[in-house]
């Protein structure tokens, strides 16, 4: 199974995931990018800066396999303000 690691760049500056996780392919690693994203967001809020960030998913060579914006993962999220009736 490949392993993929999930670096943040954020600005200038590269946040870079030493372990990285063994996926079965690229569309799991998009997958966890997103639950990655998501979560950052909940517990951090919004920051101008968190809006500009994107991890950048590399395999084991060090090749980028995807950029996922974090602003792209907020694309997705479902509006929970809207009542339902």
């Amino acid at each position: 199974m490949p392993r993929y690691f999930f670096n943040t760049r954020i600005g200038d500056e590269l946040i870079v995931d030493p372990d990285g996780e063994d996926l079965r392919n690229p569309d799991r690693a998009w997958q966890v990018a997103r639950e990655m994203i998501l979560a950052v967001l909940k517990s951090e809020g919004t920051q101008p800066a968190l809006l500009e960030a994107v991890i950048e998913v590399t395999d084991t060579d060090g090749e980028i396999v995807l950029e996922f914006p974090f602003t792209e993962a907020l694309l997705d999220m479902p509006d929970k303000s809207a009542t339902r009736h």
